[in-house]
């Protein structure tokens, strides 16, 4: 704690007796006044300011209650950044707190009850280290919570203001969501025994490969062999294997879309609509003409992929005839208009809000909308009414828009193509569908692609190349081929338009001071800009010394290393570096797309975040039961920003694991072959290698490089010899032969038959790995600090690999910001 930070807190005042209610709605204390002087304050006044102010404070909240000017705010912006570096204050985006002290809403985990059997919190990311023991919040259960109460070691959102910690509590927190329920059950594949009597529990969790646990007869429940159940632990015994019971019977893994059931209960996403929403979908009926602009002879087109089941946008453009805008463009937008289906406070609103947004499996969809809403009336398909919420935005011959204006309209899909079928059309191919649309609408199309891409490439966002694969399954839903779709122009213009239509639905919605959801997108920490710079150097590679880092900087690096062998592998730390994009009332812009504002608005069927801002255009429009209410708050967009930001992420991490043990199902068979692969990941533990075939992930532990003691250096995120110096590097090429596979888990572990390079001494803590023979089961492995299985698949994802900011920004799914991340708009199926 910097002395700074000791003498402002030396100077608060003491604090008021807590309130005889127990709840957070307390009679709230005056704030401090602060006149605006038009004076730069020193840093114990900014630090006075900051206490004073509930949750994070913007430095636009402080030049406002100072009076600054615009040069004072460069010197302001100047002095935040001097008071993180001595630790006086904390914040991970443009808005800071008293260091030691929390924000408004946090994330908490559930530990127990106080003396009047009332819940207890304290904050899940609390730097012990740095601030001592992480303060205790007491909780408060609203009557109208959604979703169910929170209990003990849950983890949950919670909205907090100080308290009196003489009292024993520093905070009380009003719940907002319970985020995760506490594992009182396990989930696994039953196994029984070939006598008849009882079975085993295989867990589908990689960490704990290697811990069975034993059903004994009576406990089955009724579970076949193949069954993927919830089990309930029972008694310990002091020897043998853990006991438990079976508690509910899942489903086999031996039918259809099995594999993806494991991560739908694995991470408790809703998969059956209640009645009442089904019965909601079902009386929804077609939107007229009556307060809408008919825009049915416009020859819009909807271009997908070709598996598409919703078609949620439609693009058209037109050479501008305005003389003042002569080589301009009217490019249209449309997207179906949820929100006239989906009334605020709806029963189907509360499940979509539930539910955040789709999960796209290989083998299925878990849509956040019923089939009537999401594939029927709000699917714009071919010569079919529909109500569609419209920009119309005019581009200048230098790609930038000049203006936009929105419209509530009824439409009439010309078309619907395919990206490839698009494509072919342009290169000459045209089809029965295409050649009639040729001139008049696909060929304006790409011209008016072409001069937007222009201030596309000016405005230089984040180019990454890290090409997405796609999983081709078989009739019986096992892996048949796993490719990589070409890339095409076509994929990108309906990229570049959905930027553009999400830009100005937040611009509009700013305007006019409506509260919105933003698309936000930090730039990289200063922390691992630290490490990306000096692994960089190891690559005779410069990143620019200053905190103020642009995706340009990082364009220009990647642009060297275009076309030589160490392409991927700078394309990989650079994606590490990363920050994770997440949805926001606040806006601090988004760092990859190098925008100053946006907002997704493209994909209401299966975002909820889209929905919220079609309201809020609603609102600004025409008005009525189906716009944003009058009375929504900016607190209430951050509860929703933070809920449906963890449901995305939630849903991201749900699709790699299927994607994982859906590979790992199709490689089982091939124990002993050899494959080409490329080194993704180094710890002390071990390499992460990701298949070139199908780009499955695995392991190999350290223990099996051979016998030398090894040290992880981390600067260049390598494993290196201690005796021999060779090493092993994130980025290298290499053999592996697959030892071992755990479909049930999606593990998979591999032995190393590559040579590393040879190098100098290492820089780093050094890691037994001399060959030992097989380890117990369960034994720990140094350095990993966690219990590993003999297997050595135990293990979590390469480091860093949620970082992407395409990861977050496409919405659920593994594309990354080469592909459709842009735009917030992915595959559909």
């Amino acid at each position: 704690m910097s002395g700074l930070q000791d003498t402002l807190l030396a100077k608060r005042p003491p604090s008021p007796k807590r309130s005889s209610s127990r709840g957070p709605y307390r009679s709230q204390q005056p704030k401090a006044a602060f006149v605006p002087t038009g004076v730069l304050p020193g840093k114990e006044e900014v630090l006075a300011f900051i206490a004073s102010q509930d949750g994070k404070v913007s430095k636009r909240d402080i030049a406002r209650a100072f009076g600054l000017g615009t040069g004072q705010k460069i010197e302001l912006k100047a002095m935040l950044r001097d008071l993180k570096d001595e630790g006086a204050v904390e914040g991970r985006r443009r808005k800071v707190h008293v260091a030691g002290t929390l924000p408004s809403v946090v994330l908490a985990d559930v530990t127990g009850r106080d003396s009047d059997g009332e819940l207890l919190a304290t904050p899940t990311e609390w730097d012990s280290e740095e601030h001592g023991d992480a303060p205790v919040i007491l909780l408060h259960i609203p009557e109208k919570l959604r979703g169910p109460a929170p209990g003990l070691s849950d983890r949950i959102l919670v909205r907090v203001e100080k308290d009196d910690p003489a009292e024993g509590v520093a905070y009380t927190g009003r719940v907002i969501k319970v985020l995760e329920k506490a594992r009182k059950q396990q989930l696994g594949v039953f196994r029984a025994l070939p006598n008849g009597g009882g079975g085993r529990i295989i867990p589908i969790d990689k960490k704990n490969l290697g811990r069975e646990l034993q059903v004994p007869p009576g406990a089955e429940n009724d579970a076949q062999d193949g069954d993927l159940v919830s089990v309930e632990m029972m008694h310990q015994r002091v020897f043998g294997l853990p006991t438990a019971r079976v508690k509910d019977r899942l489903g086999s893994l031996a039918s259809e879309k099995a594999i993806s059931l494991v991560a739908i209960h694995a991470h408790g996403i809703p998969n059956a609509f209640p009645a009442r929403v089904i019965a909601e979908a079902e009386a929804a009926q077609p939107a007229t003409p009556k307060d809408r602009e008919d825009w049915r002879k416009l020859p819009l087109l909807t271009i997908d992929p070709p598996d598409a089941k919703d078609h949620d946008d439609a693009v058209h453009a037109v050479a501008d005839d305005d003389p003042d805008n002569d080589g301009g463009f009217i490019v249209t937008v449309a997207i179906a208009d949820v929100a006239a289906y989906v009334r605020p406070g709806s029963a189907l609103d509360r499940e979509a809000l539930l539910r955040g947004n789709s999960v796209y499996f290989p083998d299925r969809v878990v849509p956040m909308l019923p089939e009537r809403i999401s594939n029927d009336l709000c699917s714009l398909r071919p010569q079919e009414d529909r109500a569609a919420l419209a920009v119309r935005m005019v581009i200048g011959k230098d790609g930038r828009k000049r203006s936009h204006t929105f419209h509530r309209i009824l439409m009439r899909s010309a078309a619907k193509l395919a990206y490839a079928q698009a494509q072919a059309a342009i290169d000459g191919q045209s089809d029965d569908t295409t050649a009639p649309l040729l001139d008049g609408v696909l060929r304006p199309l790409y011209a008016a692609y072409a001069c937007v891409k222009q201030a596309r490439d000016a405005r230089q966002p984040l180019e990454l190349d890290l090409p997405e694969r796609k999983i081709l399954l078989k009739e019986d839903g096992t892996v048949d081929r796993v490719i990589v779709p070409p890339r095409l122009d076509a994929h990108r213009l309906i990229e570049e338009f959905m930027i553009l239509a999400n830009v100005a639905a937040a611009e509009t919605l700013e305007q006019k001071k409506v509260p919105l959801i933003f698309r936000v997108h930090d730039g990289p920490t200063l922390a691992k800009l630290s490490a990306l710079r000096e692994f960089l150097v190891t690559l005779d590679i410069t990143l620019p010394k200053t905190d103020q880092v642009r995706p340009s900087h990082f364009n220009r690096i990647l642009a060297t290393a275009e076309n030589t062998d160490a392409a991927p592998l700078v394309n990989q730390v650079i994606l590490r570096s990363q920050s994770q994009a997440e949805y926001s009332p606040e806006n601090y812009g988004h760092f990859g797309l190098n925008l100053r504002r946006y907002a997704h608005f493209t994909s209401p069927i299966r975002r909820y975040a889209d929905l919220v801002v079609h309201r809020g255009l609603v609102r600004t429009l025409t008005g009525g039961p189906d716009a944003l209410p009058e009375n929504v708050t900016v607190d209430a967009l951050a509860e929703i920003a933070a809920d449906i930001s963890a449901t995305e992420r939630r849903a991201m991490a749900a699709e790699r694991e299927t994607v994982d043990r859906l590979i790992a199902h199709h490689l089982a068979d091939q124990l002993g072959a050899t494959f080409s692969a490329r080194v993704t990941g180094a710890t002390r533990a071990g390499l992460f290698v990701s298949l070139d075939e199908t780009g499955a992930d695995g392991f190999v532990p350290a223990s099996t490089l051979g016998a030398d003691y090894y040290r992880f250096d981390e600067a260049r995120q390598a494993l290196v010899g201690d005796r021999t110096g060779e090493m092993h590097r994130i980025g290298d090429r290499v053999e592996v032969k697959l030892v071992e596979a755990a479909p049930v888990a999606g593990a998979l572990r591999f032995e190393l038959l590559s040579e590393g390079t040879y190098v100098g001494k290492a820089r780093g803590k050094s890691v037994s790995t001399r060959s030992r023979g097989p380890a117990k089961s369960g034994a720990f492995k140094p350095g990993s600090g966690k219990f590993r299985s003999a297997s050595g698949l135990g293990r979590g994802k390469p480091p860093g690999e949620d970082n992407a900011p395409g990861t977050s920004d496409s919405g659920p799914g593994r594309t990354k910001l080469s592909r459709t991340a842009r735009s917030g708009k992915s595959r559909k199926r």
